[in-house]
């Protein structure tokens, strides 16, 4: 029986990770009331259970019901039942912008006091507890759905090593700014740019004559080879610090060539390379 609990931040994709779920072949159910946890984690357990795999949604509606919950979930653990917590997030500044985009108030606002970013703050708190007992913690803030559902696919469903670290690429163009969010930056200007080469000029590092032209030089090959050596290095010993977000930030004048060549190349060698999770974008690339 595998038992899985999906919880975290409002507007963090905790619905969209119980569909992938659901599609897996996970018997989900959602928002069950706290009292009725217990029961329904204890039917799992009968004898004449046909289900081998479920989840259970919880939702934060009010600090002291989320409270309980916690605890039912402790002495279940104590007791013997074997579960898992999936720990849903997302940056502030990303959660406020899902909420505006779709117009809805978030569950701890009130209407004396609707600030998203109250609500979001008391949320946090709440669920401070849970993030530290959670089994996996998956940060959506850069994730597309596809990208959610091969890491909801590679936990539960091909049973892969996982590690909570997020590992973000970031193309971009240091005219445009330095992403507020990138840990780590690395300036790609050094090279010839194919921006002043008229065939290359309007293509980009996603086009195989920028690509053959940025990797052409040496310098290129060298400059990649020392930072996957030294990324290897650095993310197994971000994971044992327990980070679970990192954001490597190439940039270039623009951001449309080098920065977009080195990124993916970069991308490429980091593959499949470890337990972490892996995405790439192309900020100024439109």
């Amino acid at each position: 029986m595998r038992f899985v609990v999906v919880t975290g931040m409002s507007g963090s994709g905790k619905s969209t990770a119980m569909k992938f779920l659901e599609d897996a072949g996970f018997f989900c159910v959602d928002n069950l009331p706290v009292p009725l946890i217990e029961k329904f984690m204890e039917l799992l357990t009968m004898p004449n259970n046909e289900i081998s795999k479920a989840a259970l949604g919880l939702d934060v509606r009010a600090e002291q019901t989320f409270g309980d919950a916690i605890r039912i979930l402790d002495r279940m653990r104590q007791n013997g039942f074997v579960f898992e917590i999936l720990f849903m997030d997302a940056g502030d500044d990303v959660l406020v912008k899902r909420y505006k985009e779709t117009r809805r108030m978030h569950p701890l606002c009130t209407p004396q006091d609707n600030r998203i970013e109250d609500g979001i703050r008391k949320e946090r708190q709440i669920l401070a507890d849970m993030k530290k007992r959670a089994d996996y913690i998956i940060d959506t803030s850069k994730l597309l759905t596809r990208e959610l559902k091969e890491e909801i696919d590679r936990i539960f469903v091909q049973n892969g090593e996982y590690n909570n670290l997020m590992v973000s690429i970031v193309s971009f163009g240091f005219k445009h700014g330095i992403p507020a969010d990138a840990d780590l930056v690395f300036d790609v200007r050094f090279l010839p740019n194919p921006f002043y080469i008229d065939e290359l000029k309007y293509m980009t590092g996603n086009d195989k004559g920028v690509q053959d032209y940025v990797m052409g030089f040496p310098e290129a090959k060298e400059f990649l080879e020392r930072l996957t050596d030294m990324l290897l290095f650095l993310i197994p010993n971000y994971i044992k610090e327990g980070k679970y977000q990192l954001v490597v930030g190439i940039g270039c004048t623009g951001g449309k060539h080098r920065s977009v060549t080195l990124a993916n190349e970069l991308y490429a060698r980091l593959k499949d390379r470890g337990s972490y999770g892996l995405t790439i974008s192309h900020r100024d690339v439109k």
